[in-house]
């Protein structure tokens, strides 16, 4: 396969090879992130796709170069694996790392806070606060985002305390001690969502992008609701079965 008579030849080879194996790596490293840490919506609203594609392309790029550069078949054996074993372990090690905050940042849970949904990262969790959530809430998911609610304030003081927080930060839907399952909030959604038709009557020239949300819950126009979503960059819009308050779309539209 290669010719130590023609050198550049044999490091495009090798580099080419490096490339195509990064490039692999690559591909699998995305089926984790985009279909396990990230599904969609949050690939998007979430920055999970920019960061990935950062770090990943880095990656890529970094080891076919480096192997272009130190490879030559003139160099004693030992020497050349060793050069190609430091590579791989390098890129195997940024890698990791770019996985790993990339892991740090995902979403976890989908929260219904109030009068709005907000996305909640596992970075902006307090971990010694999870022991305050109820029993079953207080691990993380690593399998994608669930869909959570906010009780009752107990009295005015703790609204007081945790709105003031909020405000200085640490938003409410990211206190573990105030997480409930989302069925026990079902009605109040319901409730408070909006009809279709209202969204429809605010975002006219958006009305191809709202049909096609519509479409693809399968569901009649006025089985659906709406509600407004914070996500970590923009403001979106959740469509939600008008029966279940379950969520069963996203527009990129922010219906605030």
């Amino acid at each position: 396969m290669f010719n130590t008579a023609n050198p550049w030849k044999d490091r495009f080879l090798a580099s080419g090879a490096h490339f195509a194996l990064s490039v692999v790596v690559a591909l699998l490293a995305a089926a984790l992130v985009f279909g396990v840490w990230y599904p969609y919506p949050y690939r998007e609203i979430s920055g999970g796709r920019e960061l990935f594609f950062i770090i990943v392309a880095v990656d890529v790029v970094m080891g076919p170069l480096l192997t272009f550069a130190v490879f030559n078949r003139n160099k004693p054996l030992k020497e050349l694996k060793r050069d190609l074993g430091i590579i791989v372990l390098l890129q195997v090690a940024a890698l990791g790392y770019g996985l790993w905050t990339v892991f740090l940042a995902r979403p976890v849970h989908l929260v219904y806070e109030y009068d709005r949904f907000r996305v909640v990262h596992a970075i902006e969790i307090d971990n010694t606060l999870l022991p305050k959530a109820p029993a079953d809430l207080q691990k993380m998911p690593i399998t994608g985002p669930t869909t959570l609610s906010l009780r009752e304030f107990k009295d005015g003081k703790e609204q007081g305390d945790l709105t003031m927080d909020a405000l200085g930060g640490l938003q409410l839907s990211a206190r573990p001690q105030l997480w409930q399952d989302y069925s026990k909030s079902q009605q109040t959604v319901i409730t408070q969502a909006k009809p279709l038709s209202v969204l429809r009557s605010r975002f006219a020239a958006q009305s191809a992008l709202i049909d096609a949300a519509v479409l693809s819950t399968g569901k009649a126009e006025t089985a659906l609701r709406f509600v407004p979503m914070v996500a970590r960059k923009d403001f979106w819009t959740v469509l939600i079965d008008a029966n279940t308050a379950q969520p069963v779309a996203y527009l990129p539209i922010d219906s605030f």
